[in-house]
């Protein structure tokens, strides 16, 4: 098994622009891939707003900042992007067809000792194994957001990954100062997300039924477990509620449990297009949205 060193990120949104900069930040040469010219050049400008913060702060130093551009290649040509890449990670959006199409290009344009990753947050491995020639070269590393202040990444295989190939993705996850998390069986939402589902579903049931509103929700969980991190719904907020959306969707087509379905309070709000930060408006409208505020806590604070 070769050693990674050189890799590809196919996708330059919100999760794969940031796993780019984190391997990049960490000496690998990395090429970001999208096929839409404006979302890598949407990309490159947020990756250097991010750096030119963590300069502000006395995090990185001038020259560090610029050895970071100096690993990114910016490629709008998937060939090009995946030419000498020990590693291909695709973080496209959580559609199990969209990533079989994904994977069955690649797996035609890397070299054969490659492994190809997919950054999925629910999707079994075995399920997108055979749209290739690889399988046994395919697992799963999932990172999660923020990719540097959530510093985990789920390590899994499908059902003939190669102990190599996972030994070698921990290797390359402690290279880039994330902490692996090794999925020992098969499972839809791997470790933490499989917490987290049952955490944002029961949030949206509470809200979607009457019994409580979003912010008295998020109240409650900022006074239980601390104000220094986002809230369910402000969480779900930053993820993307089409990304939400789609992650339900494949539990309930799992399940065949009609109660697994997305609730209308996140449904409707997608359709409306209010897809959270990246929208400018969700559950919360942004910039300034109301869980971040100081008097958010405040007895004596209405929601109106």
């Amino acid at each position: 098994m070769r050693k990674i060193q050189r890799l590809a990120v196919i996708g330059a949104g919100t999760m794969g622009r940031q796993i780019a900069l984190q391997c990049a930040r960490h000496g690998f040469p990395v090429s970001l891939y999208d096929l839409t010219a404006c979302v890598l050049t949407e990309a490159e400008q947020w990756q250097r707003g991010v750096v030119g913060q963590w300069v502000e702060t006395g995090a990185l130093s001038a020259a560090e900042a610029s050895r970071i551009f100096e690993n990114i290649c910016f490629q709008p040509q998937l060939a090009a992007a995946l030419a000498d890449a020990d590693l291909a990670i695709e973080a496209a959006p959580e559609r199990m067809a969209l990533k079989r199409e994904i994977f069955a290009q690649l797996d035609r344009l890397l070299t054969a000792d490659a492994i190809l990753a997919t950054n999925s947050s629910s999707i079994r491995v075995s399920t997108l194994e055979d749209a290739t020639e690889r399988p046994e070269r395919v697992a799963n590393l999932h990172f999660y957001l923020p990719v540097w202040d959530s510093p985990m990444v789920e390590i899994g295989g499908g059902s003939c990954t190669l102990p190599e190939v996972l030994d070698a993705l921990t290797a390359f996850a402690r290279a880039i100062r994330i902490l692996p998390l090794r999925v020992q069986k098969e499972s839809t939402g791997f470790v933490f997300n499989r917490v987290w589902r049952a955490v944002k579903k029961e949030a949206m049931r509470v809200a979607d039924s009457g019994v409580a509103s979003i912010e008295d929700i998020d109240r409650a969980w900022m006074i239980k477990f601390g104000r220094e991190k986002p809230p369910p719904f402000a969480q779900m907020d930053r993820i993307g509620l089409d990304v939400i959306r789609d992650i339900e969707l494949l539990y309930a087509a799992e399940s065949g449990d009609p109660d697994d379905m997305p609730k209308p309070i996140l449904t409707e709000r997608v359709e409306r297009g209010d897809l959270g930060v990246k929208s400018g408006r969700g559950f919360y409208a942004y910039p300034d949205p109301a869980w971040a505020r100081p008097d958010f806590l405040e007895p004596d604070v209405s929601d109106g």
